[in-house]
């Protein structure tokens, strides 16, 4: 072979090599959290299901976590960081990285941009969340059930319409097992912080009440819960180990099921910003971590309310329902469409107080 047929076959054994290696590297994926992973509550939730496609496709992705980012500027830098550096698709894990997530979805085309809870979207920037208010509504029928005196408490991290809609859904699965049930909220304007919701967890124990909620991430309040005598719930996770016997159940979040379908797509080639709304019927959400003071009759209650709406036999927000003015907002035989219970700003019936402006 001539010198110059020796070199064009190294060349192409080259270009071939790099081809075949460029072709092996792993699908580059992000996920940006709220708060510390731990082993409990919303982010950690969010990063079983991120683990979940590690165990799915192996070596075609690389997942990568980051912890304790804020709804900030901060956020901003940090999926600038991501896209520039080649991740192809990004998870935006809470709500308030909405803006900052539109901002950086528009200077990098040709990245998958993913927000949690969010409205917003684009041609790059698609939106994913779980029904948490059919987890809400399930509690509910427990705390209907377990409540001596019938007063819930639910301690709120910020009131926008998911929250709003959780509180909601936890008061009518109550009342349809227990009609003179009422709930009170205590709002902490937070999503984690131990001792904030701690303090407003006492205070709702201090005013009466003997079964709480939360829609915030840490087991502050089922350990106060514990502490104090009363009744709690984990909220995105089992926090059963830090309640013992105060420890009724709790809404797990299974995210995989949304991260996995993604990946899926964007490695197909065939990802579109289409709108994720997954719930029990996906296996998104579950009640599960029942304690050892749930009657078994009571638990069999709860999976088979979580059996209705899983076969769409039951939905949540059905008529006839009323408002906290005592307005009928969906008749009897109708159920509340997706478009307003993606915008709801105000309480049901059974809910006491006013919501925040």
């Amino acid at each position: 072979m001539s010198r110059f047929k020796c070199l064009v076959a190294g060349v192409a054994l080259a270009l071939g090599m790099s081809s075949a290696a460029h072709a092996a590297e792993p699908l580059q994926a992000g996920f940006v959290y709220i708060g510390p992973t731990g082993d409990h509550g919303w982010t950690y939730s969010h990063d079983v299901g991120r683990k979940e496609v590690d165990a799915k496709f192996g070596d075609k992705v690389k997942t990568q976590g980051i912890e304790n980012v804020p709804e900030t500027a901060d956020s901003e830098r940090v999926f600038r960081d991501l896209a520039s550096k080649g991740t192809k698709v990004i998870f935006a894990t809470s709500f308030g990285y909405m803006n900052q997530m539109e901002k950086v979805s528009k200077a990098f085309p040709k990245t998958v941009f993913m927000h949690a809870t969010g409205y917003k979207s684009g041609k790059n920037l698609g939106t994913y969340d779980v029904r948490t208010y059919e987890g809400a509504y399930m509690l509910g029928v427990v705390a209907g059930k377990m409540t001596k005196n019938g007063k819930l408490g639910v301690v709120g991290s910020f009131p926008i319409p998911e929250v709003i809609r959780n509180i909601n859904a936890y008061t009518i699965g109550a009342r349809s097992v227990n009609p003179k049930v009422t709930t009170r909220v205590v709002w902490v304007n937070t999503w984690f912080d131990p001792g904030k919701e701690r303090e407003a967890a006492l205070t709702l124990i201090a005013q009466g009440v003997d079964v709480l909620m939360q829609n915030t991430d840490s087991p502050a309040i089922v350990q106060a819960a514990k502490e104090k005598g009363v009744y709690a719930f984990g909220w995105d996770s089992d926090m059963s180990k830090f309640g013992d016997k105060a420890h009724l159940a709790a809404s797990v979040l299974h995210w995989g099921t949304i991260y996995n379908e993604t990946v899926e797509k964007v490695l197909a080639g065939t990802w579109k910003p289409t709108p994720i709304w997954y719930g029990v019927k996906q296996g998104a959400v579950n009640i599960e971590a029942f304690g050892p003071a749930v009657p078994a009759d009571v638990k069999k209650l709860a999976e088979e309310r979580r059996d209705g709406i899983k076969a769409g036999t039951l939905h949540p927000f059905a008529g006839p329902l009323k408002d906290q003015a005592g307005k009928e907002f969906v008749a009897a035989g109708k159920s509340l469409p997706d478009s307003e219970l993606a915008k709801m700003n105000f309480y049901v019936e059974g809910v006491e107080g006013s919501v925040p402006k």
